[in-house]
């Protein structure tokens, strides 16, 4: 059994993809919360994106359950390229194209289109069933991929339709190729 953990609450006034915005005081009282649950399952290691909000959502795991973290960029989420970082009023005034109106195979300027990361994830997943009792803290996109992948359907803009909300965990049955969310 694998298990995805979203990373917690961040500013969300910025735009995301593969910029290193932290926390909130919010996401690490949701990455606590959620260790109460994570306790319960049978974790022997973490792997976790080495983007600063799923480093620290990382880290706060790690400590909690007192098991070492290895950080990688493949379980990045998008790469929204030249809007990395950007406060969202500024990204819509410089990029309106780019906001909220993306088609899947829309490339962001620099960066990915959803398919992109769809393919990079479906990559990932030949590496990722060969894991056991592994926690992947990474970010909603990866997540909401790994559903597309084991539906047999192809990605569309529709993010909350997993119900991939942030520090909450899915279950992925690897041998099966069936993702849950976990409840808490």
């Amino acid at each position: 059994m694998i298990y995805f953990l979203r990373h917690g609450l961040d500013d969300e006034t910025y735009i995301g993809g593969w910029s290193d915005v932290d926390l909130t005081k919010v996401g690490i009282e949701q990455v606590r919360e959620i260790c109460h649950v994570l306790e319960r399952l049978p974790i022997k290691k973490i792997i976790s994106s080495d983007i600063k909000r799923a480093r620290t959502t990382a880290q706060i795991v790690s400590e909690y359950l007192n098991i070492p973290v290895e950080y990688s960029s493949d379980y990045r989420e998008l790469n929204k390229g030249d809007l990395t970082g950007l406060d969202k009023d500024v990204a819509l005034t410089l990029y309106p194209d780019y906001i909220d109106n993306v088609g899947v195979d829309t490339r962001y300027p620099n960066g990915e289109s959803l398919i992109d990361l769809y393919k990079r994830i479906s990559e990932l997943i030949s590496i990722i069933d060969t894991y056991d009792e592994v926690l992947i803290v990474t970010h909603r996109g990866v997540i909401n991929m790994v559903y597309f992948l084991m539906n047999n359907r192809l990605p569309d803009n529709n993010k909350k339709q997993f119900g991939v909300t942030h520090a909450s965990v899915h279950e992925y049955d690897n041998k099966n190729k069936v993702i849950r969310k976990v409840d808490k």
